[in-house]
């Protein structure tokens, strides 16, 4: 008897995506969107293949409330380069908050990602939200019709100690 072992590979048409909902609140930024990351590759189901975007969608709420730990939120900066000699322009974390919570965030999970080909189609599927409304209800509903059904919400991943 000839025993064969097949390794499966998923077909880009038979991908079935998830919605995740991450609430932000009292979370530490880093250890947050490794967990968003782990989520939008799908290293973690069983139909994992490394290259077809398997990952599921994440929502995340209340980006505003997202926390920082040490002297980050006043020393952290995020660089851009206009193209002009000498263009070097930055943000510190406190602006970016000011201006636009999300893209902390988005930020933030973007560097916890490979960088390869699925890296725009990844990023496509993260949906992150200043406050806690979003316009996903409809998605993230179970077949019985309880609405955010995988809230990632429950034991927290901040490693802060509850006083």
């Amino acid at each position: 008897m000839k025993i064969t072992n097949k390794t499966y590979m998923e077909k880009k048409n038979n991908v079935r995506r998830d919605w995740h909902l991450f609430d932000a609140e009292g979370k530490v930024l880093g250890d947050f969107a490794a967990e968003v990351a782990k989520k939008l590759i799908g290293k973690g189901k069983p139909t994992f293949t490394p290259h077809i975007n398997v990952g599921d969608k994440v929502v995340v709420i209340n980006a505003k409330r997202i926390e920082v730990s040490g002297t980050k939120e006043k020393n952290k900066k995020y660089f851009w380069h206009t193209g002009y000699p000498g263009g070097i322009k930055f943000l510190t974390f406190e602006q970016l908050m000011a201006k636009n919570p999300a893209r902390v965030i988005e930020k933030a999970v973007k560097g916890m990602l490979p960088r390869n080909k699925l890296l725009k189609e990844r990023m496509k599927n993260l949906y992150v939200y200043a406050e806690g409304d979003h316009p996903h209800a409809g998605q993230l509903t179970d077949n019985k019709g309880n609405s955010d059904v995988n809230l990632e919400n429950n034991k927290g991943t901040a490693k802060k100690e509850e006083k």
